[in-house]
C-alpha cells in the first residue's frame, strides 16, 4: 500500500461534503466565532489578534509587523509558562478540555459510575449476560459481561440507532466499524467476537475485554496526584508500546484502513501491562477507494495533524502517524505535547514548536491557512522535549520524523519500526 499522503494542488481546495459525525470539541458555541473556517474562542481571537473581520479581510496589512512581534512575544511567554498550563490542562480543570481529558473505559468511551439499574431494562442477549455498566460515550453504552458458554469476560457495546437513521437502517459509522473489525485479525487490534441485535433500533457489539486504556494506565502510573509533577513511563515500556502501536496501525494501513481517532483513550492495555490493542474504529475509513472528499473533523484535537486543522479533505496514513507521534511524547513525558483549547489554539501551539509553515509549503495551500498567521521559527525537537525523559537522541529523532510537517515526508509505520530507537539496549 502507498501510505504517502495524497494531497496535491487539486486537493487543497476540496470542500467537506461527506455527512459524517463531527468531533464535539469543534462545535461552535456561544463563546466561539469562526475565523478562516476554524472555530476560535473569542478570548483567544483577541489575544492572537484575530477577529471575524479577519476571515474576510484581504488587505496586506491585515496583521502588521508590530502585531506579529507582539504575537511572537506571546509565544515566548506561553513557552515560559508551559508547565503550569499543561498541569492545569492535564488535571482537567478547563471545561474546554473535557472532550480530551475524560477517562475512558477499556473500549474507548468515557468512564462513568457503575449503573446496574438499567441492566434490568435491557433485552436478553443470546449467549451473553451483562454484569455491570462500565461507561458511556458519544456512540453508545458499554457493559461488562460474560459469555455463558465459556465464562470469559467480554465488553458489550450497545449502539442505539433508531433516531440516527430515520429510514430504519443501521448508521454508516456502525456498519463501517463492524465491517472493518470483522476483517482485522492482529494481536494489536481489539477483536470483535460477535454482533447481536436483540431488538429493533439497537445493535450490540461483543468485544474481547481489555483491562485498561492508555490514558488510565498513564494516570495510575503517576507517583503522586500532583499534576505539576507528572512522569512518563519507563523508556523500555514506551519502546514496547510504541512498537505495538506502530505494528497495529501499520497492519491497518496495509489494508488501506485509517483509524482517524488515535489517542490514549483508544489504546487498550492488558491487565499485566504488556500488550497494546487499537480500539474504537468508529471514525475509521478505507482509503484509496473511490469516494467523495473526507471530513477534516477527525481525530481528537490534541492528536490532530496540522493538515487536518488546516482543512485537508484528502489524506492518508500520515494523519495517523502524527497522532502516534503525539502519543509517543505523552507516554515519555506524562504530558500532552500540543494541548490546544480550540482549533486555532491547537494550530498555534504546533506552530510555536514546529514553526509556522512557509508560503511555499503544501500546508500553506490548504483552505484554512492564512498568510497573515503569526510567524514562528522552527525549533529543534530537543528544545521542547526533555531528552532525559526520552532516554536518547534516537528517541527524539523518531519523534521528529513522526511529526514532520510534510505528510509525504512523514515517516510511515513500517519504516518507523526499523528506526534505531527500537534497537537500543536498555
Amino acid at each position: 500500500m502507498n501510505e504517502n499522503h495524497q494531497l496535491n494542488d487539486n486537493h487543497f481546495n476540496e470542500v467537506i461534503s461527506e455527512d459524517e459525525e463531527m468531533d464535539e470539541t469543534n462545535l461552535a458555541g456561544e463563546n466561539n466565532i469562526m475565523v478562516d473556517g476554524m472555530t476560535v474562542n473569542r478570548t483567544e481571537a483577541v489575544s492572537y489578534g484575530l477577529t471575524q473581520h479577519h476571515a474576510h479581510a484581504s488587505q496586506p496589512d491585515m496583521m502588521s509587523h508590530v502585531q506579529q512581534q507582539q504575537q511572537q512575544a506571546t509565544g515566548v511567554h506561553q513557552h515560559n509558562t508551559e508547565t503550569q498550563q499543561l498541569a492545569a490542562q492535564q488535571g482537567g480543570t478547563s471545561a474546554d478540555m473535557n472532550n480530551n481529558n475524560n477517562a475512558s473505559t477499556s473500549n474507548g468511551v468515557e468512564r462513568s459510575a457503575d449503573d446496574s439499574s438499567d441492566i434490568d431494562n435491557e433485552p436478553a442477549l443470546d449467549g451473553y449476560e451483562r454484569t455491570d455498566r462500565i461507561g458511556q460515550g458519544a456512540y453508545g453504552i458499554v457493559y461488562r459481561g460474560v459469555q455463558r458458554s465459556t465464562g470469559i469476560t467480554v465488553a458489550i457495546k450497545r449502539i442505539p440507532f433508531a433516531d440516527a437513521a430515520p429510514e430504519g437502517g443501521v448508521p454508516c459509522n456502525v456498519i463501517r466499524e463492524i465491517s472493518l473489525l470483522r476483517e482485522l485479525e492482529h494481536p494489536n487490534v481489539v477483536r470483535l467476537l460477535d454482533v447481536n441485535q436483540a431488538r429493533p433500533g439497537e445493535l450490540y457489539l461483543v468485544f474481547e475485554f481489555v483491562a485498561h486504556d492508555l490514558k488510565t494506565f498513564l494516570d495510575r502510573s503517576q507517583p503522586t496526584g500532583d499534576v505539576t509533577r507528572r512522569q512518563g513511563l519507563p523508556i523500555d515500556v514506551v519502546r514496547s508500546f510504541m512498537r505495538q502501536i506502530l505494528e497495529g496501525v501499520g497492519y491497518c494501513h496495509t489494508y488501506r484502513i485509517l483509524h482517524r481517532d488515535l489517542k490514549p483513550h483508544n489504546l487498550l492495555i492488558s491487565s499485566d501491562g504488556t500488550q497494546v490493542k487499537l480500539a474504537d474504529f468508529g471514525l475509521a475509513r478505507l482509503s484509496g477507494l473511490p469516494s467523495g472528499p473526507y471530513t477534516s473533523e477527525v481525530v481528537t484535537l490534541w492528536y490532530r495533524a496540522p493538515e487536518l486543522l488546516l482543512g485537508a479533505t484528502r489524506y492518508c496514513g500520515p494523519v495517523d502517524v502524527w497522532s502516534i507521534g503525539c502519543i509517543f511524547a505523552e507516554m515519555a513525558t506524562g504530558y500532552a505535547l500540543f494541548p490546544g483549547r480550540s482549533d486555532i489554539d491547537q494550530l498555534f501551539k504546533i506552530f510555536q514548536r514546529r514553526g509556522t509553515p512557509t508560503a511555499d509549503s503544501g500546508l500553506a495551500r490548504l483552505p484554512h491557512f492564512n498568510p497573515e498567521f503569526p510567524k514562528w521559527q522552527s525549533r529543534p525537537i530537543t528544545d521542547f522535549v526533555d531528552l532525559d525523559r526520552f532516554g536518547s537522541h534516537h528517541a527524539a529523532d523518531l519523534l521528529d520524523q513522526l511529526l514532520h510537517y510534510d505528510p509525504e515526508r512523514r515517516i510511515i509505520c513500517r519504516q518507523a519500526l526499523h528506526h534505531p530507537f527500537f534497537f537500543e539496549r536498555p
